[in-house]
Order: structure tokens, then C-alpha cells, then sequence
């Protein structure tokens, strides 16, 4: 039978957060042993900032079990576990699970009592006791993901129906254009049901279903609290755009990196966002006719043209400014907010991003979560901590910076705030930004 038939009866059931079970804490204003920012930083006015942890190894994700230890992810070394003093400060850090493979995925079930991480080709489950933070029973449980030039692997679980896990591939190259063929395992989110995996594992290109497709690099995404899923989507690089046979270069403000609405994974499936073919607009400036938020073709012609994309693939709800590099999102307790971490650009000259902004959220009549910006926006969303000059960071390579490089946001349970975390390979950091 076929999974999402098999899922409708299901869509009642509810995921269990941890939030009820964790005793508030108090948020320091400093930590003995941990180092000052290693880079100059500026926080929204309304906001403040404290370093929770140093010292870590290129962190990429943090997540909570139920009783309030944070697990992260360290990417090349493996995942660590933290427990939290009374004064809101770490109190002990263990290492959970050493692989230098592991790279940035990590979500636990609702329960707390499976985990799951990735590698670049391979997603694990282990069984976890929150109380002892002890894992055992590892398992591959899906195997066969593509190499290329993408190799971080987002992985969720979706709490209506925890059985179920969503797994993101990106494109294997800049213009992936293989990738247009779901068979190939790229530009993708997957479903796979846990209850039904295979002793070896499934394997991610012949096996699962197709949750969305046409995503150059959904690479962080989270579900509101009616557990639809929004995602946040590296966009292209060096790009031009040819027309009538003029070539122009495009790609120091465009294409626009996306937040997509994803939809809620019991209903949907085989959802096409455009890559590698449509592309979203961030400054119309360089198009006739376009909006913030249009898609648009890199070649038009009387076949296939701006008008074909607009009419086929999903538009982003909101987009970010180009070379931006959004790694994660998340919302805060009541969803009024989302988050997003910008990890910074290295093909834009000034730089951008190197910054966490806040999106503000409403929600509507019927019931549904949505930006408070329209679709065409381009002031969406504001800034509330960044670099100092984030049009002087470097980038060499994708951890190397003379600024820190954002990539986790997780909303605390214990009510201190919004934990980031930087991947700088110099220091692997996690901060709390916390509103006054």
C-alpha cells in the first residue's frame, strides 16, 4: 500500500514536546570557563547575547531531549551531550557519539528515545536514554545518498507520525541538471517510515517517497506547530543570464536565496520548488516585468521562459538576500517568529549575511502559520545579531572566516532563549540570544 494511504488516519496524532517537562532557567550573563566572543558581534537592540560554549568542533546543530540536555552536532567529530547547572550554565559535556562522518544532521523522535544523525551518504538511528545520555543499538537506516559538492544531510521527524523521517539530499553541483529527474536521489527531501526499514537500511534514491523536489539545498528545515514544514534554500552561484543573445552577469544580487513552505508530510508529495531550471528573483532591477520572489530561467526562450516557471513550480514565501547561505530555522515558543541562522557568502563582493534574522509569523483565519511580509518583500525579516561588518568577512571555504559562520538555532525549553551555533573551524561556539 502506498505510505501516504497508509498515513491519513494518522494525521490526528500529535508530537509530544519536551517543553512541559523541563524546569525554566535562569540566563547568565557570563560562564566560568568560557572564553569571550572570539568575533566582534552586534545584537538588535531588544536582544542580548552571551556565549554558552567554546571550544567546540565546527557545530551544526543543536537539539534537545526531554530532560533539557542539549545534544550538538560536530561536524567531523561527532555528537556531544551537555547538562545545564542552576545558574543556566554548562555543567558537564560528555561525548555521546565519536564519528568524524557525522556532519550535521541530528533529530531525536519525540519521545527522546530514537536518535538519528547523518553522514554524507548515510543516515543512523541509535536508542537513546535521556536520563543515563547513553546511546546503544546503532543502525543504518537509509544508505546510498549521492556525493557532490552538498555533502550535509538534514534530517527530521515529523511528530504526527514519529515513525516517519523526512532526509534532504542538495545537488551535487552548482547547475545540477541531472537533478530534474527525482530518480537521481538530488535537490530532494524524502519520507522513509522507520517501522518498515529494511534490516540493511533503505536506499535513498530506489526506495521512500517523494516529500519535495527541486531544492538546490534545503538544507535546514522545521515544522510549525499544525507540523507543516518550512525550509530555507541555498540558491546558485555565478550566475548570468542570457537573453536575446545578450549575456549578462547576474549573480552578485540574484537569484534570491528561499524560505519555502514545504507542507505538512501526511498530505504531501512531489512537490517541484524549480531547481535546476527556475530560479527566484531578489533584486527586480536586472529583469523586465519581475517581482522579489518571481522565478525566472537563466535562458528564456518562446518554450521555456520566466512565465513557464511562474506557472509551474512552487514559489518561495519569502526570499533572502543572494549569497546569504541560510543553514537552519526555527520558531520560537508561540511561532510569532522564526529564526534563521545565515552562515555568510563567499560570491558576493561586499559580503552578506553572517547573521541571524527574525521572520515575524501570524496566524491566519483558518488556522495556518504565515510570514507577516508579502511574498514580494524584500524587508521581510530584520537582523538581530551579526558580525560587526559583515561586508568584511571572509570566507575561505566553508568554515574559514574572520567571522564567526552561524548554523544551529534551537528555541530553549528551559526559557533562556535562542541557542546558535557558529561552525568556524578556529572555534566551534554556541551563543544564547535572548529578548529583553
Amino acid at each position: 500500500m502506498h505510505l501516504l494511504e497508509t498515513l491519513v488516519a494518522a494525521a490526528a496524532l500529535l508530537g509530544v514536546g519536551v517543553e512541559a517537562a523541563i524546569p525554566k532557567l535562569p540566563l547568565p550573563k557570563s560562564c566560568t570557563g568560557v572564553s569571550a566572543f572570539r568575533n566582534a558581534n552586534t545584537v538588535a537592540s531588544g536582544w542580548s547575547a552571551v556565549k554558552i560554549a567554546g571550544g567546540l568542533k565546527q557545530v551544526r546543530h543543536v537539539i534537545w531531549d526531554s530532560e533539557g540536555h542539549m545534544l550538538v552536532s560536530q561536524a567531523t567529530r561527532g555528537i556531544s551531550v551537555h547538562t545545564f547547572g542552576a545558574d543556566g550554565c554548562i555543567n558537564s559535556t560528555s561525548l555521546l557519539i565519536s564519528g568524524a562522518q557525522l556532519n550535521h544532521g541530528l533529530a531525536l523522535t519525540p519521545d527522546s528515545k530514537t536518535l538519528y544523525a547523518s553522514s554524507e551518504t548515510t543516515a543512523f538511528s541509535w536508542s537513546y536514554d535521556p536520563v543515563a545520555m547513553k546511546v546503544s543499538n546503532q543502525k543504518t537506516v537509509v544508505k546510498g545518498m549521492s556525493t557532490g559538492v552538498h555533502s550535509t544531510r538534514a534530517i527530521q521527524v515529523v511528530a504526527k507520525n514519529p515513525n516517519l523521517i523526512l532526509l534532504q539530499v542538495g545537488s551535487n553541483a552548482n547547475l545540477d541538471m541531472a537533478a530534474a529527474n527525482k530518480a537521481t536521489g538530488r535537490a530532494i527531501i524524502k519520507i522513509f517510515d522507520m517501522s518498515k526499514a529494511p534490516s540493511a537500511g533503505y536506499n535513498y534514491n530506489s526506495d521512500g517517497e517523494v516529500f519535495g523536489y527541486g531544492l538546490r539545498n534545503e538544507i535546514g528545515f522545521v515544522a510549525d506547530p499544525n507540523g507543516v514544514f518550512w525550509g530555507v534554500e541555498n540558491s546558485g552561484d555565478d550566475f548570468t543570464r542570457t537573453e536575446n543573445g545578450n549575456r549578462r552577469d547576474i549573480h552578485k544580487d540574484n537569484p534570491a536565496e528561499k524560505l519555502n513552505n514545504l507542507g505538512d508530510p501526511m498530505t504531501v508529495r512531489d512537490a517541484w520548488y524549480g531547481y535546476p531550471t527556475c530560479f527566484s528573483v531578489w533584486d527586480p532591477s536586472s529583469f523586465s516585468g519581475l517581482k522579489t520572489g518571481s522565478h525566472f530561467v537563466l535562458a528564456p526562450n518562446s518554450s521555456y521562459n520566466d512565465a513557464t516557471c511562474n506557472g509551474k513550480a512552487i514559489a518561495p514565501r519569502l526570499t533572502f538576500q543572494a549569497h546569504s547561505a541560510p543553514i537552519w530555522n526555527t520558531f520560537d515558543d508561540d511561532a510569532k517568529n522564526m529564526y534563521v541562522t545565515f552562515h555568510g557568502s563567499w560570491d558576493r563582493q561586499p559580503a552578506t549575511g553572517f547573521k541571524v534574522v527574525q521572520i515575524p509569523f501570524t496566524r491566519l483565519a483558518d488556522g495556518s502559520y504565515d510570514p507577516v511580509a508579502p511574498a514580494d518583500s524584500m524587508t521581510g525579516y530584520k537582523d538581530i545579531f551579526s558580525a560587526t561588518n559583515p561586508a568584511s568577512c571572509t570566507a575561505n571555504g566553508l568554515t574559514q572566516s574572520n567571522c564567526f559562520r552561524l548554523t544551529a538555532a534551537s528555541w530553549d525549553p528551559a526559557g533562556r532563549g535562542l541557542f546558535v551555533g557558529s561552525d568556524n573551524s578556529a572555534e566551534g561556539e554556541i551563543y544564547i540570544l535572548s529578548p529583553k
